[in-house]
């Protein structure tokens, strides 16, 4: 059975994701940011689930998270979904001086993208507020702008597909494709959301493990198992090439490397 590693996978979607894994047979691993969430993430989760503890706000510790993740593959699957959401009041700086919601949501799947082990199958978890957004790629710490969490974290999620999409492009043996979810009620969407959470991680789930035609694709964009709304900007390749330089050039890691 295939073996999937699962980012941000103590709570919400991520472990909905992981659960659903490990109920139809297939070996997981879970990740935390600390251990305390690890562990009750595996006594509610199924038995048989494996586990990494680390802290992806910033790079030393998305490298870290990794090399632990490299001790435990290889995988025929990576799903990143780990990210924080839009209700951030402020722009909070990381100790690399960069933004800590773009961190988290942009650069920590870029570098395991680069870091870890390449396996079959890559999934992205984007948003539909991507569509609200520009790439903004003059200003992605916002240093310049008056804050605003939820534009922040709209920018931030179609930097994910420009960046599912840019591996595609690179890596023809890999499928890279991305999930909005939905808006659901975890805590990151809150408890009015009005979408079905009982559908809202299948597609990461399809996409991880399954045989149909969208799992078998390459660089798509899925909301509920069919194609979602996209970005015009979204296969604009020079954008997608501009952003993987400028994580490229924070990080100091090529993805071509």
């Amino acid at each position: 059975m295939p073996k999937v590693l699962v980012t941000g996978s103590s709570a919400g979607l991520g472990r909905m994701v992981a659960e659903e894994l490990l109920r139809s047979g297939h070996h997981v691993v879970v990740h935390a940011r600390d251990l305390e969430r690890g562990r009750s993430a595996l006594e509610e989760l199924p038995p048989g689930a494996g586990l990494i503890i680390g802290d992806v706000s910033s790079i030393a510790g998305i490298r870290a998270v990794a090399e632990r993740a490299n001790d435990e593959g290889p995988y025929d699957a990576v799903v990143h979904n780990v990210g924080v959401g839009y209700r951030e009041p402020r722009r909070v700086q990381t100790v690399d001086g960069l933004s800590q919601l773009w961190t988290i949501n942009v650069l920590a799947p870029y570098l395991l993208t680069a870091l870890i082990d390449r396996p079959s199958r890559l999934v992205y978890l984007s948003s539909g507020m991507h569509l609200g957004s520009g790439a903004a790629l003059d200003d992605v710490q916002w240093a310049n702008r008056p804050w605003s969490g939820p534009q922040a974290y709209s920018e931030s999620k179609l930097h994910d597909v420009l960046l599912a999409f840019g591996v595609a492009r690179r890596w023809p043996q890999t499928t890279s494709n991305v999930v909005s979810p939905g808006w659901v009620a975890t805590r990151m969407g809150g408890s009015g959301a009005p979408d079905d959470l009982g559908q809202a991680h299948l597609t990461q789930v399809e996409l991880a493990v399954g045989d149909s035609a969208i799992a078998a694709g390459t660089a798509g964009f899925y909301y509920h198992l069919a194609p979602g709304e996209l970005h015009p900007a979204a296969h604009d390749e020079a954008l997608q090439d501009r952003l993987l330089a400028y994580c490229a050039d924070v990080s100091r890691v090529s993805l071509d490397a």
